[in-house]
């Protein structure tokens, strides 16, 4: 991969790390004899983070005030001047070395994910690990796709097939993962390249409530965007069967049917009647 690249450091107060960052980058992408743009999108730091990528020697972009992660990303890939873009974080968790290995891929996939499956991957914390395991797991389903890491950072992206899903990227932490769903809900290809995770340095912006909930609203809002039945048809089947259960009970015991157990089943097939509305809805959207 000789192509020109553009990669993009998001930092919020990283002054303990960016520089360390900057420089395994310079130096692997100079080892690789691969032309790049390296752009570090400051997010509103309070701290030294701007002077150190000046110092260093980077593309700065400034955000006046802290506006999340994901629109640091968002700024960074609409700046960038190639159209093989690089995502990764300025906290010294993620094996920056390993770029020229994703972008080996970036020619047979539109997107190639860092997934912290290595040997020296570290385990996150109970708090954050189960959360993100339940989430993967219905992102999984819903995409009928195995996703070993969902929310990783560091990525190869083409600007074209991203820029067409950026009207549903969130600027949080929930940034990742919408766009992973949106590429595999609409057919683009995906590779996953097993990486190390390294402990962070600094101070996380990840708040464990908040986060988790954007996770899984933002999961289910993107599958909605793109196929609702694979949410409506459990819903609707759940419902059916408790008032079939229901109404097979009250008709033995009593000899007769239920209000709440024909309420179930005419709230079934409304529920699938709005899946089958909003599958068509996307069907002629994609049109």
């Amino acid at each position: 991969m000789k192509e020109f690249v553009s990669i993009i450091l998001p930092a919020h107060n990283e002054e303990e790390a960016l520089g360390t960052d900057i420089d395994l980058i310079r130096k692997t992408m100079k080892e690789a004899n691969i032309d790049y743009e390296l752009i570090v999108v400051d997010d509103g730091s309070k701290d030294r983070t701007a002077e150190i990528a000046k110092q260093k020697g980077a593309i700065l972009i400034q955000h006046k005030v802290n506006r999340g992660v994901g629109a640091a990303r968002k700024t960074g890939i609409l700046n960038a001047k190639s159209n093989i873009v690089i995502t990764t974080d300025a906290d010294a968790t993620y094996p920056n070395q390993d770029i020229p290995k994703l972008l080996e891929y970036i020619g047979e996939y539109d997107m190639v994910i860092g997934a912290r499956i290595g040997e020296n991957a570290i385990k996150e914390s109970l708090i954050r690990r189960i959360p993100k395991f339940l989430i993967r797991k219905l992102a999984s389903y819903m995409s009928r796709t195995k996703i070993p890491d969902l929310n990783s950072g560091l990525r190869v992206i083409r600007k074209d097939v991203a820029l067409k899903y950026f009207y549903l990227l969130p600027d949080s932490h929930s940034w990742e993962s919408t766009i992973t769903l949106a590429f595999l809900c609409n057919g683009q290809q995906v590779k996953f390249i097993p990486i190390d995770y390294y402990k962070r340095k600094g101070k996380s912006t990840f708040h464990p409530i908040n986060d988790t909930y954007n996770y899984i609203f933002l999961t289910i809002r993107t599958i909605m965007y793109f196929n609702p039945l694979r949410i409506f048809l459990p819903v609707s089947l759940l419902v059916l069967l408790i008032g079939l259960a229901k109404g097979t009970y009250d008709f033995i015991m009593f000899n007769s049917l239920g209000e709440f157990d024909v309420l179930a089943i005419i709230a079934a097939i409304l529920i699938v009647m709005m899946g089958l509305l909003a599958d068509l809805i996307v069907i002629q959207h994609k049109k």
